[in-house]
């Protein structure tokens, strides 16, 4: 009989089937963690709506106070004393149609992207382009903004943006595993606090159907409802 292995044995106590604390599940996703990598803590949320319907999309922005443990790229597109500003806070690329044209050019290597009012007749001929990959500037989001000074410093500090997908689930990485136990907690807790205040007027029956936490290359396992305040 082969020898059972320290990953085997880490596997063997997992219960795929069994609700889990958040202490509980990031316990166990520890011990099954690649010595290798500092993996990404992932959650994953089942939500009770269908995202085809205008009044069932689940979207928004919130700052995960211990941050994400990502550096993040952000274009802005801006003129001026704003382009300056942009730039002094940390921008990864500023520009106007220079900067159309460059991601016209498949350049999109970005997390972000941020835009003056002004400049949104230059950043509305990318909507193909930026729109397929979640990264059209929208003023719901605050990525269209005056003040992108601020915007980027948010997008540098920890601001998240979720989505639901098709399928009603919403995707969003919480931090690396080399952070504390109480700093993926607190993330944990901005994030899904977040998507419970933005339930839509659409939503009948039980908003929260599941929730899931992950890692990069670990096993998925189910977190207690319970522990999403509002659920």
């Amino acid at each position: 009989m082969a020898k059972q292995t320290k990953k085997d044995k880490v596997v063997a106590q997992i219960d795929r089937d069994a609700n889990y604390s958040f202490a509980d599940a990031l316990k166990l996703l520890r011990e099954h963690a690649s010595k290798k990598m500092d993996e990404t803590l992932e959650v994953a949320m089942n939500l009770g709506v269908d995202p085809r319907h205008a009044d069932q999309m689940v979207r928004g922005m919130v700052s995960l106070p211990s941050g994400t443990g990502k550096d993040v790229k952000v274009a802005v597109f801006a003129r001026g004393d704003n382009a300056d500003k942009a730039l002094a806070a940390g921008a990864d690329k500023v520009g106007a149609e220079d900067l159309m044209e460059d991601m016209q050019a498949g350049n999109l290597d970005y997390d972000r992207v941020i835009a003056t009012p002004d400049m949104m007749g230059v950043v509305g001929r990318l909507g193909k382009v930026l729109g397929p990959k979640g990264l059209m500037p929208n003023p719901k989001l605050g990525t269209v903004t005056p003040n992108v000074e601020q915007a980027v410093k948010d997008a540098k500090g920890g601001q998240v943006e979720f989505r639901v997908e098709k399928q009603g689930i919403i995707h969003s990485g919480l931090g690396k595993l080399s952070f504390s136990d109480d700093a993926l907690k607190q993330n944990f807790d901005a994030l899904t606090s977040a998507i419970v205040k933005a339930k839509p007027s659409g939503s009948k029956g039980k908003y929260v159907r599941k929730v899931s936490l992950t890692t990069t290359m670990g096993p998925g396992l189910k977190i207690d409802v319970a522990e999403v305040e509002g659920a």
